[in-house]
């Protein structure tokens, strides 16, 4: 119900006050498994990508989004539950990361659209930094096309810091799908490195961000 509400709702009011330039909407397979591989410049990304794609998009949410308190925290909780965020524990452990990515497989092996941001967390200075192999582990794992996407203007929405969102343009490019099953045969260990290199290379080239050749770590609490 809440999903419904902000498809027919929500989406439609966005789109409106919001005005996104949307590129390459086509490049969505409208059926089946499929992940959405995006940058990641602010915490509203996750609102923008299922509001603009041309079907449902799922992805995970840290469990901390889903227990806030006060108003922001009760719309915070709302948003993520009406555009069907599935949430999970974070932690910088092994075994927490492939429990994210097993929840979701199993997203995509219901044949859905699931979003990741192979950057692991949001680029506090606009630059693009190197992708962990978890994308290309999903999409070969499932057998599935990757949809490479490019957010840009998000971080001026809602900026590192900011309480609430801002009126803003942005822009959101959907490049062609990317097919990794001539890689499924091959050592995992390349074969995931190097699906995953193509996938932020397609993301570099319609972003234009400065690539990083390092990961991007999360500051230190």
């Amino acid at each position: 119900m809440l999903y419904l509400l902000a498809r027919t709702v929500l989406a439609p009011l966005a789109r409106v006050i919001y005005r996104p330039v949307i590129e390459g909407r086509e490049n969505i397979p409208r059926t089946g498994p499929v992940v959405l591989a995006s940058n990641h410049l602010s915490f509203i990304d996750s609102f923008v990508i299922p509001i603009v794609a041309p079907r449902r998009v799922v992805f995970l949410a840290k469990s901390e989004y889903f227990t806030g308190h006060g108003i922001r925290g009760v719309w915070v909780r709302g948003l993520f539950q009406a555009l069907g965020a599935v949430p999970v524990q974070r932690g910088g452990t092994h075994g927490a990361a492939q429990e994210a990515l097993d929840a979701a497989l199993e997203i995509l092996n219901e044949g859905l659209a699931f979003a990741i941001y192979p950057e692991g967390t949001r680029s506090r200075d606009g630059r693009l930094y190197r992708g962990r192999t978890g994308v290309a582990w999903l999409a070969l794992t499932a057998g599935c096309p990757v949809v490479p996407v490019a957010l840009s203007g998000t971080q001026d929405i809602q900026p590192v810091g900011s309480r609430f969102p801002r009126l803003r343009r942005v822009t959101v490019r959907f490049g062609e799908p990317l097919d990794f099953s001539h890689l499924r045969d091959a050592k995992p260990g390349p074969a995931r490195r190097a699906a995953t290199d193509a996938v932020m290379a397609a993301i570099h080239e319609l972003s234009g961000q400065e690539l990083v050749p390092r990961y991007n770590e999360p500051p230190a609490r």
